[in-house]
């Protein structure tokens, strides 16, 4: 037979279902308890001390008793050998209120309705996404707030100043700890001003935001006298790199660490060539350096899945992009260097047939060759032979 705990864990399955209700203004009560449990013959004549004990519980904490809460309506049925006994027939709960009491929802139901008030008012368009998504208006319960961000936004699809500038009356951090849930909204409120491409939300909703900035060394002396007073190790906003105009035909991309960095120093002279230091998957930074398409670019990564993963995404960007120093016969020569690797299962869709293979390998073996096991002779020498080609 069903008990009282049981009751109340199916009324903590109807919690969204209640919510949507309120929003549809839909009557949701009375409502039937779902699988109460029925009673045989069998079951009295074997356990009749404890159905006694179950149907006590029962009654005990029903409506009656407790003054909220579910209806318990019985019947009486007649048994072989033991005669008439009184067995529950179903257990109702009549009204939002008893619901609430049994789950424990009052505070979060009453937070609930005012914030869908709150959101409907300032933004009524809002109301399929309530829908969708109830719990949220208990969740964040900074509702006044969020709406005040929503108005600015609708007014200002394109700001243009940095999150902090903004003329909203909530605290600086306000936008910024609540990126997700504002996210939500703005996505539906200003959509033909979205830049959907983007996932970054300064990016993606035209605000200020602090760039990244790109270290590259530049290996011709010429370039570096004639443009930059002799320096050769550079950092700039990358969109100060995406406007770059100089005589390159050469960009070699590694992976900034810094053993590799002291490598990457040390790099030979190279006519019209620069080095230019990456971080990991954030290669994403550089997708829109339009200049690169038309000159010859090479990845140098980890030997490993991660190394890999990254050349793919590169190549996602850039189809013409091409490794140096990923290959088999770099692996081999260096292969008692190799150590474990760090286990993933993401994908490397954009590789050639030689390097997935590669790939492969060091990922069904979770293998590693780190880039400054590679010995500098052998790395100078190939990328000589490669920036000749």
């Amino acid at each position: 037979m069903i008990t009282p705990k049981e009751i109340q864990q199916q009324c903590f399955n109807w919690w969204k279902n209640v919510l949507i209700a309120h929003i549809e203004s839909i009557h949701f009560f009375p409502r039937e308890i779902n699988k109460i449990g029925r009673i045989t013959s069998k079951d009295l004549m074997e356990k009749l001390p404890e159905y006694k004990k179950s149907i006590e519980l029962l009654r005990s904490h029903s409506k009656p008793n407790k003054k909220f809460g579910y209806s318990l309506i019985e019947e009486e049925r007649q048994f072989d050998k033991i005669g008439k006994q009184s067995v529950p027939k179903k257990i109702v709960i009549e009204t939002l209120e008893d619901y609430l009491k049994i789950a424990g929802k009052e505070k979060e139901y009453q937070i609930f309705t005012l914030n869908y008030k709150l959101l409907v008012g300032g933004q009524p368009n809002l109301k399929e996404w309530a829908i969708s998504h109830p719990q949220k208006l208990v969740d964040y319960n900074v509702w006044s707030d969020i709406i005040k961000v929503c108005n600015y936004f609708k007014t200002n699809p394109k700001p243009n100043l940095y999150i902090r500038e903004l003329p909203i009356q909530v605290h600086t951090k306000f936008i910024e700890n609540n990126k997700g849930i504002i996210k939500e909204l703005l996505d539906i409120l200003i959509k033909e001003h979205v830049q959907q491409n983007e996932t970054d939300f300064e990016k993606r909703f035209h605000l200020k935001y602090v760039e990244p900035t790109i270290r590259f060394r530049i290996l011709d002396k010429n370039i570096r006298q004639q443009y930059f007073s002799g320096i050769d190790d550079l950092s700039i906003p990358v969109s100060r790199l995406e406007l770059l105009e100089l005589p390159i035909k050469n960009v070699l991309i590694v992976e900034n660490k810094t053993n590799l960095l002291t490598i990457a120093l040390t790099l030979p002279e190279l006519e019209k060539t620069i080095v230019l230091f990456g971080s990991g998957y954030k290669v994403e930074n550089l997708k829109n350096v339009k200049w690169f398409e038309q000159i010859k670019l090479l990845y140098w990564g980890d030997l490993d899945a991660q190394g890999f993963e990254i050349l793919s995404q590169f190549r996602g960007y850039f189809s013409h992009v091409k490794s140096i120093l990923m290959d088999k016969a770099t692996f081999k020569q260096f292969e008692k260097e190799i150590v474990e690797g760090k286990e993933k299962k993401n994908s490397a869709p954009n590789l050639t047939d030689e390097e997935q293979e590669l790939y492969a390998l060091l990922k069904a073996n979770n293998w590693r060759l780190e880039q400054e096991k590679i010995a500098l002779e052998y790395v100078n020498e190939t990328i000589k032979k490669t920036i000749a080609m």
